[in-house]
């Protein structure tokens, strides 16, 4: 059975990379006797439309000339922004033949006949559409909270020498504070909040969270 990997990171830097994503799926398709025949990896935004991403065009165009039997991806975010854009990707798998492996929602598309289980679109829309409404709420409560600050006479940037005390920081990060003590990882609190990974990490070490 041959099968390939997609792997993508929002990052362009050195700060994320794909090797734990490679990793872990590897080791799947090991165990599932799999023949890992080719792996793409990809830095970009996870706000960019699929027909935006070059590599991940490749991988699925990759899947139909070359009768791959299945597509390992680390999570279903990795197959769209949105809801729509994940459904048509799996209707495109599903008409090609092509199985799916989602390793966070350990999901796989077809059954052993190689037939959709007749939950999946509903599994599938469920879940995309969950985690496309959680970034959009998170995105627009810590817009509300940053437009709040500022109502309030509070400002974003600061002056060259100056130093925000804690209570700022704690007003202005307050969805970045909020999702680390629910124990959301550092990266997704980035993506979710809409600010640096350093950022992040920063705000963590100087509340201890």
């Amino acid at each position: 059975m041959k099968a390939i990997i997609y792997a993508r990171v929002s990052s362009t830097t050195d700060r994320q990379n794909t090797a734990r994503q490679i990793a872990d799926l590897t080791k799947y398709a090991e165990y599932k006797g799999m023949e890992v025949v080719k792996t793409f990896e990809e830095k970009i935004s996870g706000a960019k439309k699929n027909n935006e991403r070059p590599i991940f065009v490749e991988a699925l165009d990759y899947c139909k000339t070359n009768k791959v039997d299945m597509l390992l991806v680390s999570e279903l975010s990795r197959l769209g922004r949105n809801a729509f854009e994940v459904l048509e990707t799996v209707k495109m798998l599903v008409d090609e033949g092509v199985n799916l492996y989602m390793q966070k929602e350990q999901f796989t598309l077809l059954d052993e006949e190689g037939k959709p289980s007749m939950f999946a679109p509903i599994m599938i829309a469920t879940l995309s559409t969950c985690a496309q409404l959680e970034r959009e709420n998170i995105k627009f409560r810590l817009n509300s909270g940053r437009q709040l600050y500022i109502d309030k006479g509070g400002k974003l940037g600061r002056k060259e020498g100056s130093t925000k005390s804690k209570e700022e920081k704690a007003e202005e990060y307050k969805q970045v504070i909020r999702e680390l003590k629910r124990g959301t990882s550092i990266r997704k609190t980035a993506k979710l909040c809409d600010v640096s990974v350093s950022t992040v990490q920063r705000i963590k070490a100087e509340f201890g969270i």
